[in-house]
């Protein structure tokens, strides 16, 4: 499985590598969210969250719909700004219809892949994302709903949640991460004006490679070695051809990829490995990857490590039918690999991280990737 990128034409200064500040906050903020995801940053999301103030973490669980289980294309940038002020700017200009419909193009759904009608203006797509909200909770259906309702409002709201973050801790990272950031940026730079993109690639990770393909089309794609499908190309927006890659410090092991039709590929990728706890002993790892041997537990795998998901959503993404999930979720639950919870009338599926990093630091990198 791999996410392609057509770059197939594009001249080499359309490659774009920059840091983003609007980009580096939606990493932050999912860091924040989903700890499990970072052991590394274990320290800094302990001290952030306890020193936020109520209001505002409130605020943040609010609308972490946006960047919890996958992050929103409305945090990607494609042309970051110097400051954070600038990249909200910018986002202000997107027009209501296309600003809702990116904000809930979440990778839990087959639709991300081809245009679909923004939910402002089309009821069976409110409801759909109605529906996806429900399943994460109260909070988030609330935020959903002032989404649909009344957009203009909630986009206000939602600049003032930035503001007062940059305000309350993430003015001091910035300062801090920025310069590294930069330097990153100008190094992949200056390494694509000397060597090329397929040297380049292989220094920003090991998960991405050029591939020219050998057939009467010639084409030049960029390869994306991750647990999930995905397929654009570099002219996607013909207002702006181009692929942006997007340094982060907060973001290993997660190799972020925007794709959206219409929209101008953007990857946000780390900048650093933490390392991760010595794996469990080989009996244990044996019976654990005997419940991995199925490539559609795979894929599960690696929506579940984002996030609470019911038998319903996963049917839905992956195009089979709730009791094949539940036949899939009970594998994996006997093998230890998922914890299972209730909401209200939803039961909720999530891959155990702790579990998942003493089976192997490769595992958690290929579903988190």
């Amino acid at each position: 499985m791999a996410n392609v990128i057509d770059i197939t034409g594009l001249p080499p200064e359309r490659v774009v590598f920059t840091p983003s500040p609007l980009a580096e906050l939606g990493a932050a903020l999912h860091a924040l969210s989903e700890p499990g995801h970072h052991p590394g940053l274990h320290g800094w999301v302990t001290a952030t969250n306890a020193a936020l103030k109520t209001d505002l973490a409130d605020r943040l669980c609010e609308a972490d719909i946006l960047w919890r289980s996958s992050r929103s294309d409305i945090l990607l940038p494609a042309r970051p700004g110097a400051t954070l002020a600038e990249d909200l700017d910018e986002l202000d200009k997107i027009d209501d219809e296309r600003f809702v419909a990116a904000a809930f193009e979440i990778t839990c759904s087959p639709r991300y892949t081809r245009l679909t009608p923004s939910p402002l203006v089309d009821a069976g797509e409110r409801a759909r994302i109605r529906e996806m909200a429900a399943a994460r909770g109260p909070r988030q259906a609330a935020f959903t709903d002032r989404m649909l309702t009344d957009p203009d409002g909630l986009r206000v709201w939602l600049r003032r949640l930035f503001e007062d973050c940059e305000e309350a801790f993430f003015g001091d990272i910035w300062r801090r991460v920025s310069i590294q950031l930069a330097a990153d940026a100008r190094h992949k730079t200056e390494l694509l004006r000397r060597k090329g993109l397929a040297e380049t690639l292989s220094a920003t990770s090991r998960a991405l490679w050029l591939e020219d393909t050998q057939d009467h089309s010639g084409s030049t794609r960029i390869v994306l070695d991750k647990l999930a499908q995905g397929r654009t190309t570099a002219f996607a927006d013909p207002s702006d051809p181009g692929v942006t890659f997007l340094p982060t410090s907060f973001g290993w092991p997660h190799l972020v990829f925007a794709h959206a039709q219409g929209w101008r590929p953007v990857l946000q990728y780390p900048v650093a490995s933490p390392e991760l706890p010595a794996p469990a002993a080989l009996e244990l790892v044996q019976q654990r990857l005997e419940a991995l041997g199925h490539p559609m537990r795979m894929q599960l795998c690696r929506t579940l490590s984002r996030g609470p998901h019911s038998t319903g959503e996963l049917a839905e993404a992956f195009g089979i039918t709730p009791p094949e999930v539940s036949r899939h979720i009970a594998t994996l639950k006997k093998a230890g690999l998922i914890q299972t919870r209730r909401r209200g009338r939803y039961v909720l599926h999530q891959l155990d991280l702790q579990v998942v990093a003493r089976l192997g630091s490769d595992f958690l990198e290929g579903v988190l990737r």
